[in-house]
């Protein structure tokens, strides 16, 4: 069952589905990214999400996901193939630049709803690729 929640996210993100993305979340989910604060709840989390989407267009591939037994933990480890599209504040500016990157997103379920996301990725190799 987790694994099929965290396969839902992500087929939501690759749509462009926002709500699709919210829906898999617990109210109280805490989002922590690779680089910045923790983000606290659905509302901070539909901000991020339409941040992201004015700045970048993202689509994730060769994924793989994981998940204990007991549904509480769960991971996935994709290719994020991207495109820079609006500068992003203390980034380099945006030009249409693409990239290629490895990353990884570690879970933690609770009541079939995510309860935390920590996505992580090469943030040196990202500034390469758009420099």
């Amino acid at each position: 069952m987790s694994r099929d929640v965290i396969e839902r996210y992500f087929a939501a993100f690759n749509a462009g589905d926002t709500q699709g993305m919210l829906a898999e979340l617990a109210e109280d989910v805490e989002h922590h990214v690779n680089e910045g604060v923790i983000r606290r709840g659905k509302p901070a989390f539909a901000e991020f999400c339409a941040h992201m989407s004015r700045c970048y267009r993202e689509t994730l591939t060769d994924m793989v996901t994981f998940a204990t037994e007991d549904g509480t933990r769960a991971a996935a480890e994709y290719v994020v193939n991207g495109t820079y599209l609006e500068t992003d504040s203390g980034l380099p500016e945006a030009r249409g630049q693409t990239y290629v990157l490895p990353a990884g997103s570690f879970f933690t379920l609770k009541d079939g709803k995510i309860a935390r996301v920590t996505t992580y990725y090469n943030l040196a190799d990202w500034l390469r690729q758009v420099k």
